[in-house]
């Protein structure tokens, strides 16, 4: 089996060490923070507790995507070095990059005739996108070459299940995803809006729940609806948050004592900078593997 590089953006919400154990390589997006630009480097250069609290501050936060340059100098370092390249992007419902990133590999296969330069849309985002990105290293581990990778990744990426709440609504108003007048409302009767991801890749408001406790343990419901074999689920669980650590272990306490098949325990990592701009602080994401979204 040829050589290949397996790769993905700093979307994917892992940290640096996690991507580095599973020899996944990533390429960093960018982001404002109060007038300065960073790269969303997993924590590196602004670490998420830093990011949260001058976000609740009042500091503004812009997002910029990979540019076509960026990927063209990326991915040609990579086939330099003698491998092939199976490279995922943040879901096409959120972010252009895929269509960058494509535009890239149509130049670089002109210049490289005969290498196999494959751009998969992961319809994914966050840890649903670090989720599905572990288990394609676990395949190519196994031994599956490059395209019988790519081949599965394109078929089950819809299988990728990732459920959202949020207890703080002040920057989905700030963002316009919620009007003010509905934001003050929900803000005075606590409701915690339930999301999922839909088979677009788009980000869709399922849910409106009473109370933290209520949506924490709503979201767990929607795992036991939809995670393969429901309750007798035996593969991993990511979960992602913003800046409310005490929420996410709560969501994994309940999966963990719900689901006894387990493989191994929940895995918890921030929301990174690109996502978390525009979440804010207060937000929970649970990843498991499902049912096709098919709405």
């Amino acid at each position: 089996m040829s050589e290949y590089c397996l790769s993905c953006c700093s979307t994917a919400d892992l940290s640096k060490e996690y991507f580095t154990k599973r020899k996944i390589s990533y390429l960093c997006f960018h982001f404002e923070l109060a007038g300065t630009e960073y790269l969303d480097d997993l924590g590196v250069s602004v670490p998420p507790e830093t990011l949260y609290r001058k976000m609740n501050e009042g500091a503004d936060t812009r997002t910029s995507q990979v540019t076509i340059g960026e990927y063209e100098e990326y991915f040609e370092k990579i086939l330099q070095s003698g491998k092939d390249i199976l490279h995922l992007c943040l879901s096409s419902g959120i972010s252009g990059t895929y269509n960058s990133a494509c535009i890239a590999r149509e130049s670089l296969t002109e210049k490289y005739p005969g290498r196999r330069i494959y751009v998969v849309d992961s319809l994914a985002a966050s840890s649903g996108f670090g989720l599905l990105m572990d288990t394609l290293a676990d395949m190519r581990d196994s031994g599956m070459d490059i395209d019988a990778l790519h081949t599965w990744a394109e078929e089950n990426r819809q299988c990728l299940q990732h459920w959202f709440f949020s207890t703080d609504l002040t920057f989905y108003i700030r963002g316009g995803r919620i009007s003010k007048t509905s934001g003050f409302i929900g803000s005075v009767l606590s409701i915690c809006p339930l999301l999922n991801v839909n088979f677009e890749g788009r980000l869709i408001p399922r849910e409106k729940i009473r109370t933290r406790k209520k949506v924490i343990t709503r979201i767990v419901e929607q795992m036991e609806a939809n995670a393969q074999d429901g309750t007798e689920y035996s593969g991993k669980c990511f979960i992602s948050h913003s800046a409310c650590m005490e929420d996410a272990e709560e969501v994994a306490a309940l999966v963990e004592s719900r689901f006894p098949r387990l493989n191994g325990r929940v895995k918890i990592f921030p929301i990174g900078a690109t996502i978390g701009s525009h979440t804010g602080p207060g937000t929970v994401a649970l990843f498991f593997w499902g049912k096709k979204r098919t709405d």
